[in-house]
C-alpha cells in the first residue's frame, strides 16, 4: 500500500492488485496492514488535540436522510470531540456528508492542521479523504472504472488520523463485520464498533434489530443484538430527501419518529462503545436523554 501511495506501482499493477483482493475478499491482516501503511504517509501535526471519537462517512445516503449527522452534533454539543472523515461523488444519486455539514455551518478542513484547529475551537472537524491522501481519493474514484468496490472502501474507514480511542464503523455488506473487528484488534484500537448501518453509514436502523460487533484492544469481539426501536417493520424511502429537515428536526420545529429513533439509537450505540453505559437499556436511556438535552441553537446556519 505504501508503494501504491508513493507512486511506485503502474496503473495496471494497481488495478490487478485491487481487483484480485476484491475477488478473494480482504483478510483482517490485510486491512490492518493497508491502514498502517496509509497512516505512515499522513502529514499529521505534532500538536493534535484530544479527539474522543473517530467517525467515518464514505457511503453517502440515497434512501433516507443522513440522520447520523445529528447524532454526531448531539454528541459534540454534549462535550465529546469528534473527527469525521470521508469522501463524496463516487456514486451518483447520493447525498454526501460534506455538503450537509457545510450547509450546517461546518466547512471541511483543508489540511490536518486546520482540522486540529477546528477540533480545538468547536470539538468537531470534517476532513475529506483527499486532504489525508490524494492518492487514496483517486483509487476510490476508480470504482466506476472497475465496476466494483475495492479494498480502499473498507480500510479508509479505519484510518483514524488523530488516534481517537473510540472508532465507529458502519458497513453495508453484512459479511464484513468480522473482518473489521479483526483488523481493529490487530491495530489495538481501544474501542471500536461495527454494524450494518442504513446505506452503509454509521446509522442505526430503528425499524430492524441491529447486531453490533465491539472490540476493546486485542480482546475477542463482543457481539450484541440491539432490539428494534420502532414497531413498524419497514420505513418507506424518502422521496424528497430534503436536507432542510435536519435543521428542523434539530430545532424541534417538526416531529419525526423515525428520525428521532435513528438519532437516539445511533447515539446509544456510540455511548455503549465508549464504555459510558453498562447495558443496552442504559445506553438507550442515555441516548434519549442526551438528545433531549441538546442546545437547539447549537447549529447556527441554514440547512
Amino acid at each position: 500500500m505504501e508503494m501504491i501511495l508513493r507512486g511506485e506501482a503502474l496503473p495496471e499493477q494497481i488495478g490487478a492488485f485491487l481487483m484480485l483482493l476484491r475477488l478473494k475478499e480482504e483478510a483482517p491482516e490485510e486491512i490492518a496492514g493497508f491502514t498502517m501503511g496509509t497512516r505512515r504517509t499522513f502529514q499529521v501535526p505534532d500538536d493534535i488535540p484530544l479527539v474522543d471519537i473517530d467517525w467515518s462517512s464514505y457511503a453517502g445516503k440515497r434512501v433516507q436522510l443522513p440522520w447520523f449527522v445529528l447524532s454526531v452534533m448531539a454528541l459534540v454539543d454534549a462535550g465529546h470531540s469528534v473527527l469525521m472523515h470521508g469522501t463524496e461523488g463516487h456514486t451518483a444519486g447520493r447525498i454526501y456528508t460534506r455538503g450537509v455539514l457545510e450547509g450546517l455551518g461546518f466547512p471541511a478542513a483543508g489540511t490536518l492542521s486546520e482540522a486540529a484547529d477546528q477540533v480545538r475551537a468547536r470539538r468537531f472537524a470534517y476532513v475529506p479523504l483527499e486532504v489525508m491522501s490524494p492518492a487514496l481519493r483517486h483509487l476510490i474514484d476508480l470504482r466506476p472504472v472497475f465496476g466494483l468496490r475495492s479494498p480502499v472502501h473498507s480500510f479508509s474507514r479505519m484510518l483514524n488520523p488523530f488516534d481517537a480511542p473510540t472508532v465507529m464503523q458502519g458497513i453495508f455488506h453484512r459479511g464484513f463485520m468480522d473482518i473489521h473487528s479483526g483488523a481493529a484488534r490487530l491495530l489495538d484500537i481501544t474501542n471500536m464498533a461495527v454494524f450494518r448501518g442504513e446505506g452503509g453509514e454509521i446509522e442505526r436502523r430503528p425499524n430492524k434489530p441491529t447486531q453490533v460487533w465491539t472490540t476493546h484492544g486485542d480482546a475477542e469481539p463482543v457481539i450484541e443484538n440491539w432490539p428494534q426501536i420502532l414497531s413498524e417493520g419497514h420505513q418507506p424511502p424518502d422521496e424528497g430527501m430534503d436536507t432542510g429537515r435536519l435543521l428542523q428536526v434539530w430545532r424541534g420545529e417538526v416531529a419525526d419518529r423515525y428520525a428521532e429513533a435513528t438519532i437516539t439509537g445511533t447515539i446509544a450505540v456510540t455511548l455503549r462503545t465508549m464504555g459510558k453505559a453498562g447495558s443496552l437499556a442504559e445506553a438507550e436511556e442515555m441516548g434519549r436523554a442526551l438528545w433531549s438535552a441538546r442546545d437547539r441553537d447549537f447549529l447556527p446556519a441554514r440547512a
